[in-house]
């Protein structure tokens, strides 16, 4: 960390410590308190949408996207329109830049001239991705660009990755967070699609292993259908529904199957899987039988 000017903090007078505001904002730069919540930065932003001052981009955007606000007026701040900056430890406001112009202090180890970003805390060994057009964090060398989904994938997902049109380039169908530039965790389900990672483990302490996009099986459910086998061989139908025959549609490989109807589930004689959704009654059976079926 680069070295800063020390500053006498103690009362010579009365020889008891009596500290001013600005006194004590440099002992919190020099301890390495500094910063906000979400990065570690010696200077703050004049937001150039509505020419206030904050202490980075998304505190800019959870003060003015909060519910108490007008609809009408809560907006992003455009990053890369950033012009102004101002030194957290001397308070000159100026042109966007990694050094002081006034008192020489270093604003961020990391600094990105074309998103105006600044973070101290480089072991998060961020890169900018001129193809993504953001800073990302990682490590350049672990990720790749695929130019067709339009966004950074880590390596290990070069060769075996379902490629969709942008598939960061929308809100998380959970909490409706905007994925392409979100901080948190990010994981790409086998059909392609993409959600936070504690959205999807949310949603698997409800029970839901489904893609919420297109309701493929989010993993590997063969133990599961075989439970379900087992709940089904112990549950047997009424004399009633014996006989009921279903068409079903397989929400993970897309084929219609005609099946014996069951409350538990349908399995699909193609791929069988549970995850099915019933689309019609038997077509044998006629208008009458159909009705009297709807009227019991």
């Amino acid at each position: 960390m680069e070295s800063e000017s020390e500053v006498s903090l103690s009362s010579q007078s009365s020889g008891i410590s009596e500290f001013s505001d600005d006194d004590l904002s440099l002992m919190e730069l020099c301890s390495g308190n500094y910063g906000c919540s979400h990065y570690k930065r010696r200077c703050k932003i004049r937001a150039p949408c509505c020419n206030e001052i904050f202490d980075c981009r998304h505190c800019h955007n959870e003060a003015k996207n909060s519910l108490d606000n007008d609809l009408l007026e809560r907006h992003d701040l455009p990053r890369q329109e950033v012009v102004k900056v101002i030194c957290s430890l001397c308070d000159t406001e100026q042109d966007v830049q990694q050094y002081c112009i006034n008192c020489g202090v270093c604003m961020g180890r990391y600094f990105c001239a074309i998103c105006k970003f600044f973070d101290d805390d480089t072991s998060k060994n961020q890169f900018h991705c001129d193809e993504c057009g953001i800073c990302r964090t990682g490590g350049k060398e672990n990720f790749f660009h695929c130019k067709k989904c339009e966004c950074c994938y880590s390596k290990a997902m070069e060769n075996r990755h379902h490629c969709l049109d942008r598939p960061l380039h929308h809100d998380c169908p959970v909490c409706f967070e905007y994925m392409f530039d979100t901080t948190k965790g990010i994981t790409i389900l086998r059909c392609g699609h993409t959600m936070h990672y504690n959205c999807v483990k949310e949603m698997e302490k409800h029970c839901r292993y489904s893609c919420p996009i297109c309701s493929k099986s989010i993993g590997d459910m063969t133990l599961h259908w075989e439970k379900l086998d087992q709940v089904v061989a112990s549950t047997p139908m009424p004399e009633t529904y014996q006989n009921k025959m279903v068409w079903i549609l397989c929400n993970d490989c897309g084929a219609n199957s005609l099946v014996q109807f069951h409350i538990v589930g349908h399995k699909c004689l193609s791929c069988k899987s549970y995850n099915t959704r019933q689309i019609q009654g038997d077509p044998t059976a006629s208008c009458e039988s159909s009705m009297t079926e709807i009227v019991r």
